[in-house]
């Protein structure tokens, strides 16, 4: 359950107009608040504040927040831009979904309909002398958390939408990914070497879905729960990630009789969530595809930015590291009749370096840094890791021998390989 609230709350940050209207709706509130003043007895003795004051305050306020929050609209826009182009349109979600940006835009549309509520009740005299005073305060703190708002967001704005910038929130987003994975590698289930001997042609029936997208997300205590009920078990043939279409199985249903209701095909269908895009939520690969991506871009003649690879590359060894280190806990079979296959090793690799290493092949200064990095990588004592790593140091040598011209740079790439 709070896995599905996350999800859904994190649906809901990427939407820019959610926290404005509750904002707007607040600055509503607050002003109509400050009338509840005139009936407390003991807020007769606060001092005595001219309308004129109040007024003017609020003038300034209805004046200049619409401007600023159109120029805040406007440096937004502008660093999305900048992210889709600089580093992969795949990174917009995480950059919309900044905080500070979105904190300060709702502030800034927060403060002006403040004040034009405020302004048409105090002109119309809705508040009496305690009411007066409490606006007054409240027009005083909207005013200060205005200008700290302003100040915090320049600063951001300033690195919102620069590749650094973005490249840091891919790879936060990746480890984030990464590590509820490495917690639970069948998110919950049992793994699927243990139904791998079962033939699922003649065992099983295929759930197919109904829409083509991305698997987003999937609801396994809605499996279980279905698994438990009809007294079979699901073997989930398309994780998170997974490109779908009404062709291919979502999973397969083993029951004893052979058989598969049409209400439980329907329950097992809907328990995939299937979009249009790929989120970086449940779904490790993409964040790594992401980064792979970041660094093709940056290598691509109409760019030539091999820095930018370099620093890819070693992004990439921080994750593949931390995915090698045990976990804090051992994960629990909380769902025994749903099976799941965990993500293959080979596959985090093939996003993570194929691309680099035929973009990259033909810069000594990439291919060398990619050869260190995959040794680094095959020491970590984790054997898949190991058998990854070589392979891929193989394959990213032969890609670069048939793309270098110069010998010594071949011979420097080889001393590398081989030490």
């Amino acid at each position: 359950m709070l896995d599905r609230l996350e999800f859904r709350l994190k649906r809901i940050r990427e939407k820019l107009w959610v926290k404005p209207l509750f904002i707007a709706v607040l600055s509503v509130v607050g002003a109509f608040l400050a009338k509840s003043a005139d009936h407390i007895p003991f807020i007769e003795i606060a001092p005595e504040v001219s309308e004129g004051t109040v007024e003017t305050l609020l003038k300034v306020i209805s004046s200049s927040m619409l401007v600023i929050a159109t120029f805040a609209v406007a440096s937004m826009v502008s660093a999305y831009q900048a992210a889709s182009s600089t580093a992969t349109p795949r990174t917009f979600p995480l950059i919309i979904a900044d905080d500070v940006s979105q904190n300060a835009l709702s502030t800034f549309i927060g403060a002006f309909i403040y004040s034009i509520v405020a302004l048409i009740s105090l002109l119309n005299g809705f508040y009496g002398p305690a009411g007066r005073f409490a606006l007054f305060v409240f027009t005083l703190a909207v005013f200060a958390a205005v200008i700290l708002t302003f100040v915090h967001w320049t600063d951001r704005i300033a690195r919102l939408g620069r590749l650094g910038a973005t490249i840091d929130k891919v790879e936060t987003a990746a480890r984030e990914a990464m590590e509820r994975r490495k917690k639970r590698p069948c998110l919950g289930g049992v793994p699927f070497v243990a139904a791998e001997n079962k033939d699922q042609s003649e065992e099983g029936n295929a759930v197919l879905g109904d829409y083509i997208g991305y698997v987003q997300r999937i609801e396994m205590d809605q499996l279980q729960k279905q698994a438990e009920q009809y007294e079979c078990e699901i073997t989930v043939r398309a994780l998170p990630g997974a490109f779908v279409s009404p062709d291919q199985p979502l999973a397969w249903v083993h029951s004893k009789d052979g058989a598969l209701d049409d209400e439980l095909e329907k329950c097992i269908r809907e328990a995939f969530v299937v979009g249009d895009d790929r989120l970086f939520d449940d779904d490790p690969r993409f964040g790594v595809i992401v980064l792979a991506e970041i660094a093709s871009r940056a290598l691509s003649p109409a760019v030539n930015d091999p820095g930018t690879a370099i620093d890819i590359i070693g992004t990439l060894v921080r994750l593949f590291a931390n995915w090698s280190e045990e976990p804090e806990e051992d994960e629990e079979c909380e769902f025994n009749r749903v099976n799941v296959p965990p993500i293959a090793i080979d596959d985090l690799f093939d996003d993570a370096f194929t691309g680099i290493a035929r973009d990259g092949a033909a810069s000594i200064e990439v291919a060398v840094r990619l050869q260190k990095a995959l040794k680094a990588l095959a020491s970590s004592g984790d054997e898949a890791l190991e058998a990854a790593a070589r392979r891929h140091s193989k394959l990213a040598l032969e890609r670069a021998r048939l793309a270098m011209e110069l010998a010594d740079d071949i011979e420097r790439l080889e001393i590398v390989y081989h030490d």
